[in-house]
């Protein structure tokens, strides 16, 4: 079901040919930014879809490393200041628990660029293996599984039929059955909703799962994956190079251009 947030009423002029055809009402896709605060301080800002905020927060943390399991969150709540953006529901807190050590020096929002680096790219994968080490005997999915799984992704995204404008990010489990998919404006806000969620809903690490993106599979993609020990991640469309580099010095299995019973495997083994 669509929520009134995460769309929004446009007239549209359409033209062909130069010409004007007709005057139509279309849907855009909402974008807002959203402020994570951790224990009082602003540590993002990071420009989302509405709806489902407090698995978004719960994600960013987790793929940042301040987190690692749904003990160390105890509640995301959401700020509401009159006069301000957080009247609108645009400001969420997260209150962690005494074991959860942050620090807030390196708690920087996009600290990779998700389609170009701009830098090493050895350099940056030790740097977050430092964070989230590498897959030992990672599962193995059977190709066969992957054979449903976009046509299961396609199904999961109302707000993209109504507006064409968003990413869809979706978890599998060992059988094909899809436990959460999420749509945001940023495909990496989709992974962390999803992420998010299995983290708030205990079920890390994820040692037996698929993460399906509905386009590409970017450096950032693969990175959040690892964090919460996902051996496959799947996209639609094609992986970038680092993504590809990622994965297989992380043991993790790559698999692009996922259509109907086709794929190309990038990275890792399938059973």
């Amino acid at each position: 079901m669509i929520t009134g947030a995460q769309t929004r009423p446009w007239r549209v002029r359409r033209l062909a040919h130069g010409r004007r055809v007709a005057a139509v009402a279309d849907e855009l896709a909402v974008e807002e930014p959203l402020e994570l605060r951790v224990m009082g301080r602003s540590v993002a800002v990071v420009m989302r879809t509405p709806g489902h905020d407090a698995e978004l927060a719960a994600g960013f943390l987790l793929t940042e490393g301040v987190i690692h399991s749904a003990d160390d969150l105890l509640d995301v709540t959401q700020c509401r200041t009159p006069g301000t953006r957080a009247a609108a529901g645009n400001v969420v807190e997260a209150v962690l628990a005494k074991s959860a050590r942050v620090d807030f020096a390196k708690l920087i929002r996009h600290v990779f660029s998700a389609t170009s680096c701009g830098l090493c790219g050895k350099a940056t994968i030790e740097s977050v293996q430092q964070r989230f080490p590498p897959l030992r005997r990672p599962w193995r999915a059977p190709a066969t599984l992957f054979e449903s799984l976009s046509d299961k992704l396609a199904a999961a995204q109302p707000v993209f039929r109504a507006t064409g404008g968003l990413h869809a990010v979706a978890l599998f489990d060992s059988t094909g059955t899809m436990l959460v998919a999420r749509e945001d404006v940023g495909r990496h806000n989709a992974v962390d909703k999803v992420l998010g969620h299995a983290l708030r809903a205990g079920w890390l690490p994820l040692r037996r799962h698929v993460l399906l993106v509905s386009g590409r599979v970017s450096f950032e993609v693969v990175q959040k994956a690892l964090a919460a020990r996902v051996p496959v991640v799947a996209g639609v469309s094609a992986p970038t190079s680092l993504a590809a580099e990622f994965a297989r010095a992380n043991g993790q299995a790559l698999v692009g251009f996922l259509r109907d019973d086709r794929l190309n495997l990038y990275a890792g083994r399938l059973a």
